[in-house]
């Protein structure tokens, strides 16, 4: 099973903070919300749970 980036949208406040983290796999919308463009590969793995980390809503999750 591959491992996922979910974003909980009640809670996502739009920074962007997870795309200057991990803008290989995270684009943002007009507004400023993420798009996740696929799973997480094992190259991107430490980058997308820095991604998660520095989340200031915790709207992040690896699954």
């Amino acid at each position: 099973m591959k491992t996922q980036l979910r974003v909980d949208w009640p809670s996502c406040k739009g920074r962007g903070l997870c795309h200057h983290v991990l803008p290989e796999l995270i684009d943002l919308d007009e507004w400023g919300y993420p798009i996740v463009k696929g799973p997480v590969t094992k190259e991107l793995r430490e980058d997308a749970k820095e991604a998660v980390r520095v989340c200031p809503q915790l709207a992040l999750r690896l699954t």
